[in-house]
């Protein structure tokens, strides 16, 4: 579902994504989930590390992912 931003809103969400997208942390994370090689229907979840469900891997455990620690244990 996406979010109903302003069209000035949605430009600047997705040159925030872009960045976001493109940062050191964000190319490890694409390198990973590559390299996986997951089936179709299955998404690489970087906290259990290995391919999971797609509907399994979103907005992480009971509580969401804003206090997750992924980020430290890979030291970015």
């Amino acid at each position: 579902m996406s979010q109903k931003l302003s069209p000035t809103a949605r430009r600047a969400k997705a040159a925030r994504d872009k960045a976001y997208a493109m940062s050191e942390w964000g190319k490890k994370k694409k390198r990973d989930a590559q390299k996986a090689d997951c089936p179709d229907g299955h998404d690489y979840d970087h906290r259990q590390k290995k391919c999971v469900p797609s509907s399994e891997n979103r907005a992480g455990p009971k509580g969401g992912t804003k206090n997750e620690t992924t980020q430290s244990r890979y030291g970015y």
